[in-house]
């Protein structure tokens, strides 16, 4: 029974991740204080390789939404603001009535108008600054994906660990 709550709680975990929630970080609590509640055999090992996997995961996700609208022509100020608009319009979506709906997509469009609004700011025409707002616009998409298997990675881990 235990270990079917603990696979329930992962996966709740990992369902917060796309919407720019710190899933991973949720994972790593939960290895923590499933460790500490039960005594099973998740050990200190695992808990350190686990938070090693959560901040790979958001590394990848700040690098390869910024790295990506610079791939697409953008500046160093596109690719903060891909990243500073992704951060705020997950925030800015969640009163969204459809639940987690509203910061997935808050996420995604903060990342593209971010990008377009530095660049525009920054000088860059209209056109080129849209082109690196798809390109942050692809990347916060794709960073969520990879950001998403870097939690079925842990979690598989966790279950794994309190198995043996």
């Amino acid at each position: 029974m235990g270990i079917l709550l603990l696979a329930f709680l992962l996966f709740c975990c990992i369902l917060l991740i796309p919407l720019g929630l710190p899933g991973t970080w949720l994972i790593l609590g939960v290895a923590v204080g499933y460790a500490a509640l039960t005594h099973e055999s998740i050990g200190w090992v695992s808990i350190v390789i686990i938070g090693i996997l959560a901040i790979i995961g958001e590394a990848l996700e700040f690098m390869l939404t910024g790295r990506v609208a610079r791939k697409f022509g953008g500046s160093k100020r596109g690719s903060w603001g891909a990243i500073v608009g992704g951060t705020v319009g997950a925030f800015m979506g969640i009163p969204v009535p459809i639940p987690f709906v509203g910061s997935m997509i808050g996420a995604f469009v903060g990342a593209f108008v971010g990008a377009l609004l530095f660049e525009l700011a920054g000088g860059t025409k209209t056109g080129p600054a849209t082109k690196v707002a798809t390109g942050a616009l692809l990347g916060r998409v794709a960073a969520a994906a990879m950001k998403v298997g870097i939690g079925f990675v842990m979690a598989a881990w966790v279950i794994g660990a309190a198995m043996v």
